[in-house]
């Protein structure tokens, strides 16, 4: 309705600049308020028109997708590959931790590796994973910190050049340096200790700017590409293939592992960055931005220095600072800041989980790689199904507001706690994901909510910002839960899930405040076009009047003038005849 509106409005408007435009050139023909003739650039599309899209069959709607399907393949083989490597690095890192670092004896180690409880205690697994989470502590913090900087000069460089692609295959690229460098690590395992396995997987991703980079560059070129009023459900379609992505990653890690060993695993996820990087090249293409007359800058210097001072130049920084929060129509800057708080406390649990669950589970089921994979692989798509359920039916056809969606995934994540926290068997831990099915709507309507609240050629500025409170979740939460983990091991080793649920309740509250300010900017929005259109209205009836006027006198003055001219010298075209002429065609135009 408020779309249908807006339209409105803007017929209006150009209905009376063309009404002025012919009354401007030719005073003498009569107006009809008709925009039916006009050209426009751009015709209407199935993505642009929302009745038309809910008109598509299946099929069409599958076919539409497909065909404007962009950076998804590229983001879910860089995913598949990631996840798929994840799990054979944290038992490199525990191998290492135990026959490198610890000198266990081989035995000990070989049944910590296949889970046979004859051959260790639990005392050794203990030991072992308290110097793992040592290590994930500071590789966290490398992992994270670098990144935290370096995106807000991406994110500015990528708004200036309007540049997204560089920004995604740069992070494939350092993704792909570890996988090089964990084969050498597995080539070299008894010369190169655990913690140079954690420089290889956290440097190169650091410097290239990972996880947190090619997110930020994929909502960019998703918000250029596609109208306001389908962002979410794109967003939504992305946030299903990074869904598909992790459980398929998650469901072969095990297996493949189990298989191929290390060398495998690696190779695989060599080859899977080599295609994604491929693809990206070949397939992903740049928008084109409207640059107008005034807004063309000189030509700058390419060299590399050059590039670099300007990369690296702390305006830019500045820049992306005042952009970000700079005051806004609905109270934008404290929309944005909320927005911040609530991209730390919904993906802080997330990550904070992601790096000790593995141990736990060792240590509360005695499960093995293939057993974790398989529960991994089955949350995955509990989370997959709710996932596409939010957006197809609370977002898309029962339109829900974003803000909603976002409380009630907050209450899914929060109840989800205490069941895993709990959880004393297989059976109790696998209700879990049931629980936390709709969790993952909350970064849709994150993301959505930010898309919509800025331009897009400020995308970029904002959502580096964005990445870099991304970046500081690990750096927050990767140390706070392997500390609580650490400190909680030998009692309540899921006190870390209650941890989670208890951070994310301020989300559920910033989520309703938002729900309240966006129904706020709907009913102001209401009022401004009631009132454009009584402004139009009136204008176009004033205009109306005047026309009339004009061309009434244009038709008494060409009568009196042809009369002057037939009767000149006559003498018979008094004065008082004159004036009884204009009085007759003045009272039959009234008439009229």
């Amino acid at each position: 309705m408020l779309k249908n509106r807006i339209l409105i409005m803007v017929v209006t408007v150009n209905e009376l600049t063309v009404f002025e435009h012919h009354h401007f050139k030719n005073n003498l023909k009569t107006m009809t308020y008709d925009t039916s003739g006009v050209k426009r650039e751009k015709q209407s599309s199935p993505e642009d028109n929302h009745e038309s899209w809910q008109a598509m069959s299946i099929m069409s709607k599958a076919k539409f997708m497909l065909k404007h399907c962009t950076v998804e393949p590229m983001l879910g083989c860089y995913i598949v590959s990631s996840v798929l490597a994840s799990l054979a690095t944290q038992n490199l890192n525990l191998q290492k931790a135990c026959r490198v670092n610890l000198h266990l004896d081989n035995a000990t180690c070989s049944a910590l590796e296949s889970r046979s409880m004859d051959n260790y205690t639990k005392e050794d697994e203990v030991i072992v994973q308290e110097l793992v989470a040592d290590m994930i502590i500071w590789k966290t913090i490398v992992q994270s910190s670098i990144p935290s900087v370096l995106i807000i000069f991406i994110g500015s460089w990528s708004d200036r050049n309007h540049k997204r692609k560089p920004c995604m295959l740069i992070p494939i690229i350092g993704e792909f340096l570890t996988s090089i460098g964990l084969l050498v690590c597995t080539y070299y395992f008894y010369d190169l200790p655990m913690e140079v396995a954690g420089l290889v997987e956290s440097v190169p991703p650091a410097m290239t700017g990972g996880w947190m980079t090619m997110f930020m560059a994929v909502f960019s070129y998703v918000g250029d590409v596609t109208t306001v009023k389908m962002r979410t459900l794109r967003i939504g379609i992305v946030n299903v293939f990074c869904s598909v992505g992790v459980p398929i990653g998650t469901a072969l890690s095990g297996v493949l592992f189990r298989e191929l060993g290390f060398y495998g695993v690696y190779i695989i996820a060599t080859v899977l960055y080599i295609f994604a990087f491929v693809y990206g090249m070949v397939f992903i293409k740049e928008t084109k931005p409207v640059i107008s007359i005034e807004s063309k800058e000189p030509p700058r210097d390419t060299s590399c220095l050059d590039f670099l001072k300007d990369f690296f130049s702390l305006s830019h920084i500045k820049e992306a600072v005042r952009v970000t929060f700079k005051e806004g129509q609905y109270n934008r800057r404290l929309r944005i800041i909320a927005l911040m708080v609530v991209v730390i406390v919904v993906m802080g649990p997330l990550h904070g989980e992601m790096s000790v669950m593995y141990l736990f589970t060792r240590v509360r089921f005695n499960w093995d790689e293939v057993n974790y994979s398989m529960f991994s692989t089955y949350s995955m798509i509990t989370n997959l199904v709710g996932t596409m359920f939010s957006v197809g039916v609370f977002s898309h056809m029962l339109q829900i507001d974003d803000a909603l969606i976002g409380v009630i995934s907050c209450m899914s994540k929060i109840l989800a706690g205490f069941v895993y926290a709990f959880a004393t068997t297989d059976f109790v831990f696998y209700l879990a994901p049931l629980v936390d099915i709709v969790n993952g709507t909350s970064f849709i309507a994150m993301r959505s909510i930010i898309s919509k609240l800025v331009p897009p050629d400020e995308l970029g500025k904002v959502n580096s910002l964005f990445g870099v409170c991304e970046a500081l979740v690990p750096l927050i939460y990767g140390p706070m839960y392997s500390a609580v983990y650490k400190a909680t091991l030998k009692t309540v080793p899921g006190a870390f899930f209650l941890l989670g649920g208890a951070l994310t309740a301020p989300a559920a509250l910033i989520f309703l405040w938002m729900y309240n300010e966006h129904k706020k900017e709907q009913r102001e929005k209401e009022a401004e076009i009631k009132d454009e259109e009584k402004k139009s209205a009136t204008l176009k009836k004033k205009n109306s009047l005047d026309f009339r006027i004009s061309s009434n006198d244009f038709d008494l003055k060409t009568i009196l003038d042809r009369r002057t001219q037939t009767h000149r010298g006559s003498g018979q075209f008094s004065s008082l005849g004159l004036d009884n002429i204009a009085f007759q065609m003045e009272e039959g135009t009234t008439k009229g």
